[in-house]
């Protein structure tokens, strides 16, 4: 039996892993929550899962949920998530919050020697460094979840050690493929939240429309596949069925296909190794009739561009580059600021941002903490 500790468990990640722990009791259990504020949804999953320990975001949330359940341990915040990953027993540390608050209980976990099965692309983004580092000493597995890292994890299996030419990050292109600069500024908060094909967070969806989601992704495949960014290429493909591929030395071409569905690699990060019968539907390309690709346009999307540039920067640029991003999409979540006005706050940001190389980290906290200070 895996025991499963979820952050974010009322998140669309947190609440699909837990249908695949629901569907498979005689593998998976679960052995500790976290949410923000969605109180209501938590307790329906305490009562159905049973967890010994939980985690809420405030104090007076806290309390009030120690009343109703006494039986549990109730943790809050960020220092409660620290404890919770590093106290709690359970085997596998799913991590599916949204943010830097992500990257201090990865570091618990790892240092408890857990293995993680990581859907907070920020934990990689800006501390990849050390997260990795920490993991190799510690000896623990890094799944991703992610839809594009699960697939590119998967095609090099039974490939270890071969060299790799390239990896190629798939891209839906979001709802606004082919959009000029000039279109993209009128862009409106509503038709930002459509996806074409995936159902997702409000952060991750509007990431996904500005492709700074596909920037991230480039950084964390740096750090999870130790490859240079030259060997990692991002190209469009409005199916979203080949979920990414990688180019050997001798050009053969291994991608790993499906339906978009993110059950598929959650449930694949929670059995690794193994694969196990799930609910989703089988691929039928006959009906799907054609696949099509396209280049990225890295003018009118600049958010992919400065992702690539911030990892080549190095140091704490990473860092900066999402904080900012953290903030500004909070901001047009509010209607505070128009569309465009992310990416080009962004780049003002990196212009302005002093470094800190081979970061610590307290250097990533700070580095983040002055980020969000100068966009506050």
């Amino acid at each position: 039996m895996k025991r499963i500790a979820i952050l974010g468990s009322t998140g669309s990640i947190g609440t699909q892993t837990l249908d695949i722990i629901k569907r498979n009791p005689e593998s998976l259990s679960v052995a500790a929550l976290s949410c923000g504020r969605n109180l209501d949804v938590l307790e329906q999953q305490i009562l159905v899962h049973r967890p010994g320990i939980v985690c809420v975001e405030t104090e007076s949330d806290a309390g009030a949920l120690q009343r109703r359940h006494k039986e549990l341990t109730v943790l809050w915040g960020e220092d409660g998530l620290r404890q919770l990953a590093e106290t709690a027993e359970y085997d596998l540390l799913l991590n599916a919050l949204v943010g830097m608050r992500g990257l201090s209980p990865t570091m618990e976990a790892i240092e408890s020697k857990k293995d993680i099965a990581l859907a907070n692309k920020e934990t990689l983004v800006a501390g990849g460094g050390i997260v990795m580092d920490a993991a190799q000493v510690a000896g623990v597995n890094i799944l991703p979840v992610d839809s594009e890292h699960s697939a590119i994890f998967q095609a090099l299996q039974g490939n270890q050690g071969q060299p790799v030419r390239r990896i190629l990050l798939t891209a839906s292109g979001g709802p606004f493929f082919g959009y000029t600069s000039k279109e993209l500024a009128s862009v409106t908060r509503e038709q930002a939240l459509r996806h074409p094909n995936w159902v997702m967070g409000q952060k991750i969806t509007i990431d996904s429309a500005t492709m700074m989601n596909k920037g991230l992704e480039v950084i964390e495949a740096h750090w999870l596949f130790d490859l240079a960014q030259d060997k990692i290429e991002v190209v469009i493909h409005r199916e979203s069925i080949i979920h990414s591929m990688v180019e050997f030395s001798d050009h053969s071409t291994i991608a790993q296909m499906g339906v978009p569905d993110m059950r598929v690699p959650i449930s694949y990060a929670l059995h690794y190794p193994n694969r196990v019968r799930n609910e989703v539907a089988p691929l039928d390309l006959v009906a799907i009739g054609k696949l099509t690709f396209a280049a990225p346009d890295l003018q009118a999307f600049r958010c992919l561009a400065l992702a690539y540039e911030a990892l080549r920067s190095g140091g704490t640029y990473p860092v900066a580059l999402n904080a900012a991003n953290e903030v500004l999409v909070e901001q047009f979540l509010a209607g505070r600021i128009g569309f465009t006005d992310i990416q080009n706050g962004i780049e003002r940001i990196l212009e302005r941002h002093d470094p800190m190389y081979d970061p610590t980290l307290p250097d990533i906290l700070e580095a983040d903490r002055n980020t969000r200070k100068e966009l506050a």
